[in-house]
């Protein structure tokens, strides 16, 4: 009997460390393992105004996000990507992650779940590595070009009704499920969610899922 395909759903925010943390180590295991990873768009805060009402102000804001990037550094694979002293010194407000999202959600558009991920990751580096302001729709564009899309066709999804309508689709969908943080791994058809974990951890949770799956086994939540 082969090996079930694994569907994951991977709930996450170009802003998300977390997020940054563990799309590396997902890359990593869908070489190794049959695994169909769907991206999902979850905005925590899809405005300047949402920033507020969550944080009190941009200034705190910048202030509890960049303490998660220090423990968020401390737990990714490689410790010099994450540069929490270069986004000290920028002076533009801390960005909420709606304009990257679209930009993601107009990716996946035009070139599918692949497109969707090359821009996700090349977003988050120009967010937690360069740490250019992708609150910034000339960012983004800029990040699209960089790898390659085509742009006319970007630029006019990036502003549609459509691409809106599909962002708000998955946070709708991550809001039905019950999801109130990311990333969030979920394999829906095992009733499973996954965390941010170490490679070795994640690998072996996706072979204890697919043994499951595999043998008709039901999988603990």
């Amino acid at each position: 009997m082969s090996n079930p395909v694994i569907k994951i759903d991977f709930y996450h925010d170009v802003v998300c460390g977390w997020c940054f943390v563990i799309a590396p180590r997902l890359r990593k295991l869908s070489e190794e393992l049959p695994l169909e990873i769907r991206h999902r768009s979850f905005v925590l805060q899809d405005s300047r105004e949402e920033m507020v009402r969550a944080w009190g102000s941009l200034e705190r804001a910048k202030r509890e996000i960049l303490g998660h990037w220090e423990r968020c550094r401390d737990a990714d694979d490689d410790k010099s990507r994450i540069n929490v002293e270069g986004m000290w010194k920028q002076t533009f407000e801390y960005p909420s992650g709606m304009i990257g999202t679209l930009g993601c959600k107009a990716a996946e558009i035009q070139g599918g779940q692949a497109a969707h991920w090359d821009m996700f990751d090349a977003v988050q580096r120009a967010h937690l590595t360069e740490n250019r302001n992708i609150g910034d729709a000339g960012v983004i564009v800029d990040v699209a070009r960089e790898i390659g899309l085509d742009m006319p066709r970007f630029e006019r999804d990036l502003r549609s009704a459509y691409t809106r309508q599909k962002v708000e689709e998955d946070r709708a969908k991550a809001r039905s499920l019950g999801i109130r943080s990311i990333p969030s791994v979920v394999i829906e058809e095992a009733g499973v969610v996954l965390g941010t974990a170490p490679t070795e951890v994640l690998r072996s949770q996706l072979l204890a899922i697919q043994e499951r799956l595999r043998t008709g086994r039901s999988v603990p939540a």
